[in-house]
């Protein structure tokens, strides 16, 4: 829920007051990982078992949620280790160096702009870690903070600078701060002073900052979205949703019967005449003699570019050398003659490739062999447009689908397959992360998948369309009219990239390295 964004930070860190490092930690961990736990389930709908046992699927689930959940508890513990030390907290800290101090909230004992500047610092520091799971061990930004945020199209807006992580600061201040006036509303609530209102007054002001903040971003967000943005042109698009289950794709005695499908849905959707079709992940079985035949005989009746996925391969050059496989995209002619590809950048480990030091692990994932990732992102060009595609989860990454947008990209193509999934919150998930990639640079994207969400976004983080509105999972297809905007300056983001979040983990590292030099000092 977007509102538990502006709550749940707070909790969780003030669950941790008067505890000592490892406690704090064991807290954050806690929290993180039950909360990784109920938004990755997911991971148990994956249709793999070893034996007739999910080993792998559940393996995943734990595993994965117990990396998160290090973040959570690395950041409950810095931000207390950084909290200033009043006289009285220290004092207590010296005489009793394995107890807690017993003072109820330490932090009320600071003076203001202490408080106000503690409640900063620990954004920065959520920040800074957000940051480093976005890159560390491959990178894993799935379910950032900010992206709860993804209906609230004012605030959103603050991504185009700062990216999904400015939105993640905004709500984390905000939680911080309202934990402190709350804190020191309960004491004074317990403690009955006759100046009770004058009190919470003075404690109410941490709040302020953030919330003036939040006010001028919102006029500045509402300003952009109502600024007119003359559209160059429209395109017609079809995306097709053929929503086969994963256990089918990986049927091989299938893959006819599968491929019948996608073609008729798409004899469906070219009554309507599109500019460009588009296929998901997973839709087109491969290159092969039969399956190619298919393909032109299809645009022999219906002349139309298409937007598909295919394996791809670099074959040997001497007897001995290696045939590297990658997962790519292809755009085709109307004529059936492919163009141009793009090799996928971002492979998902498991499920894509296994990494060497983990190769004992190839016995309870539902892969055998892997793919090589591809090295750089490639422009789609047609008459009308100008396109580049994302494949499967790469649209969760913002630092590389920046690498995606030049001058002249109209519109972000993304092809994904969630059907390893079944019909859960994943699509879901990752059509949040995909509006702010559309934020972030300033241009349109469409979603195109196998079995929801598929849909397309405007520049400003709209969800404009979706196709199978009463029933998202379900097969069919979205006839789009995407007005393409005209070519101007990108956003601050997609020109500068990850200045904001790298800024926060720099100063992340300089205020827990001063606080930790601090207690050295106070224990020497």
């Amino acid at each position: 829920m977007a509102g538990g964004a502006w709550i749940a930070p707070g909790l969780m860190l003030f669950c941790a007051i008067n505890t000592r490092n490892a406690v704090a930690f064991r807290l954050g961990f806690t929290a993180g990982f039950v909360h990784a736990l109920s938004s990755l389930y997911w991971l148990l709908s994956i249709p793999y078992t070893f034996h007739g046992v999910p080993i792998g699927p559940g393996a995943g689930w734990l595993a994965l949620s117990a990396y998160v959940a290090l973040f959570h508890g690395a950041w409950v513990w810095a931000c207390w280790r950084i909290l200033p030390k009043s006289k009285i907290t220290s004092a207590s800290s010296e005489s009793h160096p394995n107890q807690p101090p017993s003072s109820v909230a330490p932090i009320l004992k600071l003076n203001w702009s202490q408080r106000a500047l503690w409640c900063f610092c620990c954004a920065v520091i959520w920040v800074g870690l957000e940051i480093l799971r976005s890159h560390f061990l491959t990178g894993f930004p799935w379910n950032m903070l900010g992206n709860s945020q993804y209906r609230i199209i004012p605030l959103i807006q603050a991504a185009s600078f700062g990216g999904v992580y400015a939105v993640s600061f905004l709500a984390v201040w905000m939680s911080v701060s309202i934990g402190v006036a709350f804190c020191g509303i309960a004491r004074e609530l317990k403690q009955l002073k006759p100046t009770l209102g004058l009190q919470v007054g003075n404690l109410m002001v941490e709040i302020l900052a953030p919330m003036l903040v939040l006010a001028v971003l919102f006029q500045l967000g509402t300003n952009r979205i109502s600024a007119k943005t003359p559209a160059r042109s429209e395109i017609s698009i079809a995306s097709i949703q053929p929503s086969i289950p994963q256990t089918v794709i990986w049927d091989a005695s299938a893959e006819a019967g599968r491929f019948q499908k996608v073609i008729s849905i798409s004899e469906q959707a070219m009554a309507s005449k599109p500019d460009l079709l588009v296929w998901p992940e997973s839709a087109f079985p491969g290159f092969s003699r039969e399956y190619y035949a298919t393909l032109t005989n299809f645009l022999s009746v219906h002349p139309v570019s298409i937007v598909l996925c295919a394996d791809d391969a670099d074959f040997p050059t001497t007897p001995d050398g290696p045939t590297n496989y990658y997962n790519s995209s292809f755009l085709i002619s109307t004529k059936g003659i492919p163009i141009d590809s793009y090799r996928k950048r971002r492979l998902v480990i498991f499920g894509e490739y296994v990494p060497p030091w983990l190769g004992f692990l190839k016995w309870v994932t539902p892969i055998d062999g892997g793919f090589t990732p591809g090295t750089t992102a490639k422009q789609f060009k047609l008459e009308k447009l100008t396109t580049s595609v994302l494949i499967c989860f790469e649209d969760v990454f913002p630092h590389e689908v920046r690498e995606h947008v030049d001058e002249q990209t109209d519109l972000l193509i993304n092809l994904t397959n969630d059907g390893w999934f079944g019909e859960g919150a994943c699509q879901w998930q990752q059509a949040a992360a995909g509006v702010f990639r559309a934020v972030e640079n300033g241009v349109p994207l469409l979603r195109c998948t196998n079995n929801g969400i598929t849909c397309w976004i405007d520049g400003f983080g709209r969800i404009r369309q979706i196709s199978n509105s009463q029933n998202v999972y379900a097969a069919g297809f979205m006839i789009s009219q995407i007005p393409l905007p005209e070519h101007g300056p990108r956003t601050f983001y997609n020109q500068h990239g990850d200045y904001f979040a790298w800024g926060c983990a720099f100063l992340s590292i300089v205020l827990l390295g001063s606080a930790l030099w601090k207690a050295k000092q106070i224990k020497n």
